[in-house]
């Protein structure tokens, strides 16, 4: 050593790692690895390799990823990328310690798909391995080297059953349609939209002689896979019975590659929508047949739903703590019971019900019970029962296997409520984040998520006649659904037992007639189609019973509180009254494609929006008295239907 020069193989260790450490890591490391073992030695030092920010160029990219990283990737901790880098660095090698990636210069739609490229990929090879392990292949894939003979049409139902993956059947634990305090097995055709009212009640052991093919070995095989012995005894309810012997014979004329082809088909349109884009893009051209429309929604969206779908209660409890008031249930609660005590004197006014079944239609309308916003005990901050229920939802990284677990642990779930107790809190068939609404006949009840009882239609601070004219109305017409064509079938306990007698059921008959008539004759000149009358029926008596219960019972309640309800600013011109309709009306502003107008006519048992607006306002009496409309003027008719 002479005084102009220090080499640096001459320093001592601790000169050299205060150096060093002043050096970046990944300078140091392409400069001194494989020099000598000493510098080796401190090249590698864990501290040297933790955090590793790559900003290269590509000759120096070439050796970290051929030399470098597979000697220090047990290390590494951290890593710096750029969008050039990326790719070729995290496929070099597994980095078991990796805990950050830190991106520079990615702009966000790069970002998005670098990511979704990857997982989406590993998607594919998830299912497909599936596919070819599990259920037997996809004759139309391996082409002539699927052997037909390895067919079983059973053993496929299950395995796709299993998955929570139904084709041509469903088998699902529901409430028991005689006693509504237990369960029962129910056997069912998936149709979509299609009214099957025809039941039959059997027993597991008797199946085959209610169906004419023997699916009790199914049932049973099923169940046991969630653990649930099912005996002989077991009841089990078939729906439309008849449809499922058809449907059974036409199976039976298929050949095994024509079963496999369309099973298998069946099951990927219903994975679709978690697989690559070009497997999505197939998806929306079926949507597009259907529905018309053009665009795919964001893949944020579509997860987001179906963490909501598949977790539902905790996705519930965040979204009522942010935005769901508790004064909103208090103050829904008071409007149903103000609807319900309106519907009960429209029962004793009505002039075509008899006596003894007037005072079992009012028994079950004081019976029906309220669910409004959701699960009572997602309220407190106990979190134990939601931890029970998902207990066994156990996540990795990988996108597709826990789509799969899922949908094992949800048809797990669904078939191990067979031997559960009925619990009267539980919701069933309906999520609380749901903009919806319904009447479960199956036990008297009607449920009001939280997630409708939001503007438009339901504001608490908003006035008395927008939310009588909004949710005021769904209440009401989810009321009337227990005393129509099929709720004249289920009693106050929620069984199946026709209350009405003869004499009603002979005068409910001839009034429906009228609804009937009118609803066939509402034309659709967008599509240039009719309504049908006789499919919509139960839906336009529950709507026109609904605006009058709503619109009574806020006429009720103004009586109560004089000038309580200020007029809008911008609409002072309008009568509370008015208002009242104008907010109705707001309720059903819909837009609609030709194609998904066309399709909800040929499928929903509901009239398309502008309909349910006008068919109950044209029979009403007090629309016309608050517009100061005559009979037969605009859209009033002079004979106007009325059941309640």
């Amino acid at each position: 050593m002479d005084g102009r020069t220090v080499h640096l193989l001459d320093l001592p260790d601790e000169i050299l790692l205060i150096i060093l450490k002043k050096l970046d890591s990944v300078d140091v490391l392409y400069s001194l690895l494989n020099v000598n073992k000493r510098l080796d030695q401190m090249a590698r030092s864990v501290n040297n390799t933790k955090f590793l920010n790559f900003s290269i160029n590509n000759v120096q990219l070439n050796r970290f990823c051929c030399e470098i990283l597979s000697q220090i990737h047990q290390n590494i901790v951290s890593l710096t990328l750029e969008i050039f880098s990326m790719k070729r660095i995290l496929l070099a090698c597994e980095y078991p310690n990796l805990t950050a990636i830190v991106l520079n210069n990615f702009l966000p739609d790069i970002l998005l798909q670098y990511l979704t490229d990857t997982i989406e990929m590993e998607d594919v090879d998830v299912i497909m391995s599936m596919i070819n392990k599990e259920l037997g292949g996809w004759p139309v894939l391996k082409g002539s080297d699927w052997d037909e003979s390895t067919f079983d049409f059973d053993r496929l139902m299950l395995k796709l059953s299993q998955y929570n993956n139904y084709i041509f059947y469903v088998v699902k634990t529901d409430v028991d349609e005689k006693n509504s305090s237990v369960r029962s097995i129910h056997y069912t055709l998936l149709i979509d939209k299609l009214d099957l009212r025809e039941t039959v009640r059997t027993t597991v052991g008797n199946l085959s002689n209610t169906i004419s093919f023997d699916s009790s070995n199914y049932i049973r095989r099923l169940y046991l896979l969630a653990n649930i012995s099912v005996t002989d005894a077991d009841s089990v309810i078939v729906t439309a019975p008849k449809l499922l012997h058809g449907i059974a014979s036409i199976i039976d004329r298929q050949s095994p590659r024509t079963m496999q082809n369309y099973m298998i088909w069946r099951f990927m349109m219903d994975q679709a929508k978690h697989m690559p884009k070009r497997f999505r893009n197939i998806l929306q051209e079926y949507t597009r047949v259907f529905s018309g429309t053009d665009t795919e929604e964001s893949r944020t969206i579509t997860c987001a739903n179906y963490v909501n779908t598949m977790m539902n209660l905790p996705v519930t409890k965040l979204y009522i703590e942010e935005y769901f008031h508790k004064d909103a249930r208090k103050e829904t609660t008071e409007m149903i019971n103000n609807i319900r005590n309106t519907f009960i004197t429209m029962v004793n006014q009505s002039t075509w019900m008899d006596s003894k079944s007037k005072i079992i239609a009012i028994k079950k309308a004081r019976a029906i019970k309220a669910k409004l916003g959701y699960p009572n005990y997602l309220e407190s901050d106990d979190m134990r029962k939601l931890d029970k229920d998902y207990a066994e939802y156990n996540f990795n990284l990988s996108y597709m296997p826990n789509v799969l677990s899922v949908m094992q642990l949800h048809s797990k779930a669904s078939l191990q409520m067979l031997r559960y107790p009925i619990d009267s809190e539980e919701w069933s068939d309906i999520l609380p984040t749901t903009v919806n609404a319904i009447h479960r006949l199956l036990g008297n009840e009607i449920l009001f998520p939280a997630a409708i009882l939001q503007t438009p239609v339901f504001d608490k601070d908003a006035p008395k006649y927008l939310n009588y004219g909004g949710i005021g109305f769904f209440m009401g017409h989810e009321i009337a659904h227990g005393f129509g064509d099929e709720g004249k079938e289920y009693d106050m306990n929620g069984n199946k037992v026709s209350w009405w007698t003869k004499a009603t059921v002979n005068a409910f008959d001839i009034r429906k007639k009228c609804f009937i008539e009118q609803y066939n004759n509402y034309p659709l000149t967008q599509v240039n189609h009719s309504i049908n009358g006789e499919q919509t029926l139960d839906e336009n008596i529950a709507d026109d019973a609904a605006l009058r219960q709503a619109f009574l019972a806020y006429q009720q309640w103004a009586k109560t509180h004089k000038n309580v309800d200020k007029k809008l600013p911008g609409l002072t011109k309008y009568s509370t009254e008015q208002m009242f309709f104008l907010s109705f009306g707001h309720t059903w502003c819909t837009k609609m494609t030709d194609v998904a107008v066309y399709t909800y006519l040929l499928l929903d048992k509901h009239s398309p929006a502008q309909f349910r607006i006008n068919g109950p306002t044209s029979n009403f009496v007090e629309f016309n008295r608050v517009f100061g409309c005559k009979a037969g003027q605009g859209n009033s008719r002079v004979k106007k239907c009325n059941i309640w």
